[in-house]
């Protein structure tokens, strides 16, 4: 069983995006379209502060009818930000996404953030191992003579 640190370290890419809560939800709109991702972490002096996810979009600025480009970051963030410790297994992120819903999911190492991981990751992370497990069977039931 793979950690969160150990799924952070085989991503493609270890870039992590994030925004003042004083922007605008149009430029953390248009920041999470730029780099194809579904979520922001809202950050403050190094601080995670909450989290931009496009469920808040969805639920808070459309059907609040409100404007995106009038609407700051700090009036619609999800300030409760779940999280997991570096060490965590990918179950825990599992069980963890899933009893609350989430997509994203920032690792922590102490108070140093090392990364998000996305329910994509974790998925593609699962395929992987099973893929490897089946390979070895494959190879122990067939004696290794492929």
């Amino acid at each position: 069983m793979k950690t969160a640190r150990q799924v952070l370290e085989h991503k493609a890419s270890h870039a992590i995006f994030s925004i003042p809560p004083t922007a605008t939800v149009y430029a953390a709109l248009q920041l999470m379209a730029d780099k194809g991702i579904g979520a922001l972490l809202v950050m403050e002096h190094d601080k995670i502060v909450g989290i931009l996810s496009e469920r808040d979009y969805a639920r808070k600025v459309i059907l609040m009818q409100r404007t995106s480009r009038e609407t700051l970051v700090k009036e619609i963030m999800t300030t409760a930000v779940i999280y997991v410790r570096a060490e965590q297994s990918t179950d825990d992120c599992m069980a963890l996404m899933t009893r609350h819903r989430l997509r994203h999911l920032p690792v922590m190492a102490g108070d140093e953030l090392l990364g998000m991981l996305s329910i994509g990751d974790l998925v593609n992370d699962i395929i992987s191992e099973q893929r490897f497990t089946i390979e070895q069977l494959e190879h122990y039931i067939t004696g290794g003579s492929r």
